[in-house]
């Protein structure tokens, strides 16, 4: 059965059925603000951090799969039937669906009782806020009358506490209106500096925030009680499930195209400037309303897209392969490549499988990463040569991940993954080689991120290599660790040692397990 196919000319997949097997999902974002996206406009959204800084909820492991994402109904007020063009969440049987997952952006469209709707999400270059650029047309013989709907659901910030502290966060939750502007502010006086923003490029004919009165008791998203009514709550929560909901009229001529740009965002203040007026409780908007403003525009919109597209040019045409092998050339020189950005960028953080929640950053897999990018963004691999030295402990050993957001080891985790030091040499050694930048040895680097540990790189690159002579066996081999080389192959699970033996029984002749991987590595 047959789902998609490669367009190698747009560096596009694209997916021509909606109920793919399991969610087909497309990385959005290149630097802070990131997304996560499938083929049918599911998924969430979150600034650097996918566990601290989530700003959109989604439900993992849910029936049916992948609900809850970046959804557009369309309604067609002549009779009040109404669909989503993404296909989910109403599932209704429209034409000519597909979905093109791009570099850093997707395009989700298809038509619907001769209503052609498509939208483009992507993430600006330089900006903290991610764009639906949706189009509309009214393919039929007669004038047209509908409302288009957006919606997201906010997520409280930290997705762990979010899914889980329900007796607290039922009463947290908060939002102000503004100019037709939502704005999910949710501990904003209490506690942080930062909030979230959904903004629309057209004129409203109404809003909802709160969840359960855009969707009605007992409703989903498939069947929104304000979209099948045609008409918004205009609801302000106040605790319970926040949201984001915009009301538009459209009055479309045969064969008109109409443009809706949706934004949604992420922005801080400085501590001493969160409200206007000062000692009010409402939010300041004096930075973020030139942001809203310039995106509102539909050419400032059309051109982020473009410098987006070329920003992809030009990585990708760093390194280009021709060979006989048409299958070869697209993956070397388009996903390959793409693949290893998504990877640096998210480090396996958060995807389908990944929730976001229980990991940060990957020291092992980080310092991997960089053999995959390194010479597209050298200056951004140093940065993450920095960021993964700065959390090794002075022992040599390493938290085996951290946050991206705090820089600091995840403590649930932990260390005692004895191949993971080495792998700080790999990386170090893989841009060295790139940029011949040797003066980045000298850089100070602190240890688990402590002010005034500091010690040159390559000190801490000594530190690694004595941290695995300090741990051989018998054989002058490095003893086995935690899940070396492998989350999945962690041998050591079922040891009466930990950290030495390897075996699933008991061992009964006291021997003790060494590790010719971490052996051979490098040599």
């Amino acid at each position: 059965m047959t789902y998609g196919s490669f367009d190698d000319k747009r560096r596009e997949y694209v997916i021509t059925r909606p109920e793919t097997p399991l969610p087909w999902i497309n990385y959005l974002g290149c630097e802070a603000y990131f997304g996560i996206i499938s083929n049918t406009a599911g998924g969430y959204s979150f600034y650097r951090d996918a566990r601290l800084r989530r700003l959109t909820r989604y439900r993992y492991n849910n029936a049916p799969f992948d609900v809850g994402g970046r959804y557009i109904y369309l309604r067609d007020d002549a009779n009040g039937e109404f669909w989503s063009p993404s296909w989910q969440p109403t599932r209704h049987d429209a034409e000519d669906y597909s979905c093109r997952h791009g570099m850093g952006y997707s395009i989700i469209g298809s038509t619907y009782n001769r209503i052609k709707a498509e939208t483009l999400y992507f993430v600006p270059l330089g900006e903290n806020l991610e764009l639906w650029r949706c189009n509309i047309t009214n393919l039929r013989r007669k004038p047209a009358r509908l409302s288009l709907f957006s919606s997201i659901e906010f997520c409280l910030w930290d997705a762990q506490d979010d899914a889980t502290n329900f007796q607290r966060n039922f009463s947290t939750g908060e939002v102000e209106v503004d100019d037709g502007v939502i704005y999910h502010k949710t501990e904003y006086r209490e506690r942080r500096n930062h909030f979230a923003y959904f903004a629309c490029s057209a004129k409203l004919a109404g809003f909802d925030t709160q969840r359960d009165v855009f969707l009605g008791p007992y409703h989903g998203w498939d069947a929104p009680v304000a979209v099948a009514r045609g008409r918004s709550f205009n609801s302000r929560a106040h605790g319970w499930a926040p949201i984001g909901s915009h009301h538009v009229k459209l009055n479309l001529k045969p064969g008109e195209t109409k443009q809706v740009t949706f934004i949604l965002g992420y922005h801080e203040n400085p501590q001493e400037q969160k409200f206007a007026p000062p000692g009010s409780q409402t939010v300041n908007k004096q930075t973020v309303k030139p942001i809203i403003a310039r995106y509102r525009k539909q050419a400032e919109v059309d051109a982020a897209f473009e410098s987006l597209r070329r920003y992809w040019d030009r990585l990708l045409g760093l390194f280009q392969t021709k060979s006989p092998d048409r299958h070869v050339n697209r993956m070397v020189n388009i996903w390959n490549a793409y693949q290893c950005m998504a990877t640096f960028n998210m480090s396996r953080s958060a995807s389908f499988y990944e929730s976001g929640i229980g990991r940060g950053l990957g020291f092992r897999d980080s310092n991997q990463d960089l053999l995959g990018f390194v010479h597209m963004v050298p200056e951004r691999a140093r940065e993450r040569v920095l960021d993964l030295a700065s959390t090794q402990l002075e022992t040599g050993g390493a938290y085996h991940q951290y946050q991206p957001l705090t820089k600091r080891g995840n403590n649930d985790i932990g260390g005692n993954f004895n191949d993971d030091p080495l792998w700080l040499i790999l990386g170090v050694a893989a841009y060295l080689k790139e940029t011949g930048d040797w003066g980045i040895l000298d850089a100070p680097v602190p240890y688990d991120n402590q002010p005034g540990s500091e010690t040159p790189l390559y000190e801490h690159l000594e530190r690694s290599l004595r941290y695995t002579l300090d741990r051989l066996g018998p054989h002058q081999l490095p003893l086995i660790g935690r899940a070396d080389w492998n989350d999945c192959l962690n041998l050591n699970c079922f040891s009466d040692t930990p950290g030495q033996s390897f075996q699933t029984t008991t061992n009964k002749e006291g021997k003790v397990a060494e590790s010719v991987f971490i052996g051979g590595m490098f040599v």
